[in-house]
């Protein structure tokens, strides 16, 4: 079933709005030391406690405008939960820093299988949104691939290496910002591998 158009606005807020309260909650709470059941949680625990139910609710009402949702928001909504719960059972803010390691090398283990078997994952994700001819498809996979294992090599490095406040602004700009620049850097190959008006009607 196609996904329903919703107001880009309202899109763009229900997809990076969980981010951005998880950078506000971050920078108020840092600070702080929050007691619950005789145990002492830093803020960025209490802040990943309450990111989590948020995620989930913006999410879930994306779907129910949508009637859609990518293979990469269900993995995202799943390890978010998975990973966040486990920081806070363990009080451990690791758990949830190595979260985007874990994702970007599922989707880039994924595409990388995909294309030893001569397949383009990436064409049934995007294909709605970018129509290509197949070699185009093969193209840009390859680069999608080498993209998320970079970023996965990125937050591994910055994770372990650098402050959390670091991890934190990485994260809520640094890979928003890199999605955007490398798919706005695809410019040539959208031009020149895509679909003829004839070949998209016939699809």
């Amino acid at each position: 079933m196609a996904a329903r158009k919703i107001n880009p606005i309202l899109k763009l807020v229900l997809e990076l709005g969980p981010i951005v309260l998880f950078f506000v909650g971050y920078v108020r709470l840092k600070d702080q030391v929050f007691t619950i059941a005789g145990t002492d949680y830093s803020g960025f625990i209490v802040v990943t406690a309450a990111f989590i139910p948020i995620l989930l609710v913006s999410t879930a009402v994306l779907w129910v405008l949508t009637g859609h949702l990518s293979k990469m928001q269900v993995v995202t909504a799943v390890l978010v939960v998975v990973f966040g719960g486990l920081s806070i059972a363990f009080n451990d803010e690791r758990f949830f820093k190595v979260k985007p390691t874990i994702i970007y090398a599922l989707f880039a283990g994924t595409l990388g299988f995909g294309l030893m078997r001569g397949q383009s994952y990436l064409k049934y994700v995007m294909e709605e949104v970018v129509p290509l001819q197949p070699e185009g498809w093969m193209i840009l996979t390859r680069r999608v691939a080498l993209f998320f294992a970079g970023l996965m090599v990125a937050n591994e490095v910055i994770w372990r290496s650098f402050s959390t406040d670091a991890w934190v602004n990485f994260k809520t700009f640094g890979l928003p910002l890199a999605t955007m620049a490398f798919f706005m850097a695809q410019g040539k190959l959208f031009s020149a591998y895509a679909l003829e008006e004839d070949a998209r009607s016939d699809t």
